[in-house]
């Protein structure tokens, strides 16, 4: 069963990453949805989504 925070997760670092122009509003809701999906993560999930916040830190020092 996959986990549907984890793919919400996702979703919102991929489309924050897509617009070049994200807001500030997009980077918390991406970081919410991550820390929301950590709570029902499998061990997988958890290394997917570390990399997850990873790209969303690199993407805040490029700015």
């Amino acid at each position: 069963m996959e986990n549907n925070l984890y793919q919400k997760a996702k979703n919102a670092v991929t489309n924050m990453l897509s617009n070049q122009g994200s807001s500030a509003e997009q980077q918390q809701a991406a970081k919410q949805a991550i820390e929301a999906a950590y709570q029902e993560a499998s061990p997988e999930e958890r290394q997917q989504l570390q990399q997850l916040e990873q790209q969303l830190q690199q993407h805040n020092q490029l700015k």
